[in-house]
């Protein structure tokens, strides 16, 4: 009895930390997102390991990620590409953190760096190391593999009708591939178009219109194209202010057209509307409740939302979550939930943006006085000596 006890209480769910109510932005401002929770490894999600499973093995531990970057999100499961240990898998449903399952023989991946889902339920994973894009389907079965190896350097990866669109950082381009045949068929952004030249490629997606968004950390900009490779409009430049970026990352879009983009310099979350006017922004740099540690990709979801509402303020609506990865601490996906207060009413985007806008130049022009007024001081010194 004393034995069955102790196994009872080792087989408990574990008790995570109740963490502080985060929002954004910040009081008195009305909420729109709020940090809901963390997930590094098996300890946020499995029950503890039992007593007797550590009087079997001699030892007591769990397994967490080492180096994620890319992350999608999916029928109730977070997937995590780690690049020290390949594609790892928060279950909500059935609560275990564990491995792909198809990503054994040809699906075997050395190096996996980013992830995305289509609409059925298929993964492409991108995989520097080998050389290739493989696509899963929705049963994370191995289906096939685009790209020669040796000949680019595939480093994010998304499916839009049929076919798929593929960033290779090495020659700055994005390749476009047929997704049921493998075959590629044009490429788009490389050099000798000095009218769509990548620099620095990273991370792509689409938004529902079919416009695709390429994070380009070499221009410091998002840059918009369409489905043939014309560039339609570009979003930021080089800056440490909002509205720029200084290392632009992982970029997704929501229903309504809106874009999230991470920067890794500066451990944030800019929010665009579709007119590509800031909206909002999140995260900081630091090692606190929804902080950011070198912030690598950032994906949107509807349908899992009702695995994180026990997470959410009960005042919180929840309309989607918004999953970041860092690629440092001990925060490694942060899971946030993009909503309303209850009983509140909400500016438009198109009044938000405004206000935004508002506010920016209203510190602008307290800056350019402040620099001003030092100018006119630095003078009258100088006029007295």
């Amino acid at each position: 009895m004393a034995l069955a006890a102790v196994i009872i209480v080792g087989c408990a769910a574990p008790e995570r930390k109740e963490e502080s109510k985060v929002f954004y932005p910040e009081p008195p401002e009305l909420p729109r997102i709020q940090f809901l929770a963390s997930f590094t490894g098996s300890q946020d999600i499995q029950s503890k390991q039992s007593a007797f499973d550590v009087f079997l093995t001699g030892k007591e531990g769990g397994s967490v990620l080492q180096k994620p970057y890319g992350v999608a999100v999916y029928d109730g499961k977070i997937y995590v590409c780690d690049t020290m240990q390949g594609v790892r898998i928060f279950d909500f449903e059935k609560k275990t953190f564990g491995g792909l399952q198809g990503a054994h023989g040809l699906g075997n991946l050395l190096q996996p760096i980013n992830i995305s889902v289509d609409k059925d339920g298929n993964k492409y994973i991108t995989d520097p190391a080998r050389g290739q894009v493989l696509m899963f389907d929705k049963n994370d079965f191995f289906v096939r593999a685009f790209g020669t190896p040796g000949v680019w350097r595939p480093v994010d990866a998304a499916a839009f009708e049929d076919r798929v669109y593929v960033v290779d950082v090495k020659n700055a381009e994005i390749r476009v591939f047929d997704r049921e045949t493998g075959d590629l068929l044009k490429k788009f952004g490389q050099k000798g178009e000095p009218k769509d030249i990548l620099v620095l490629p990273t991370n792509i997606a689409f938004d529902h219109d079919g416009y695709l968004y390429v994070s380009d950390s070499g221009r410091f900009q998002v840059v918009e194209f369409d489905r043939d490779g014309h560039e339609r409009a570009t979003i930021g430049e080089l800056g440490s202010e909002p509205t720029k970026f200084a290392r632009p990352k992982g970029v997704a879009l929501d229903r309504n057209g809106n874009l999230y983009v991470a920067d890794a310099a500066f451990d944030s979350i800019q929010v665009f509307n579709k007119d590509h006017r800031l909206l909002l922004f999140f995260g900081k740099g630091g090692t606190g409740p929804g902080d950011l540690e070198l912030p690598a990709k950032v994906a949107i979801n509807y349908d899992s939302v009702k695995y994180f509402t026990k997470y959410a303020d009960p005042g919180f609506e929840i309309e989607y979550i918004i999953a970041v990865t860092s690629q440092l601490g001990d925060h490694m996906v942060n899971v946030y939930g993009f909503g309303k207060e209850k009983g509140k009413k909400y500016p438009t985007d198109e009044e938000l943006a405004k206000q935004l806008q508002e506010k920016w130049e209203a510190l602008q022009k307290e800056k350019d006085e402040k620099t001003k007024d030092e100018e006119e001081k630095s003078r009258e010194i100088k006029k007295t000596y």
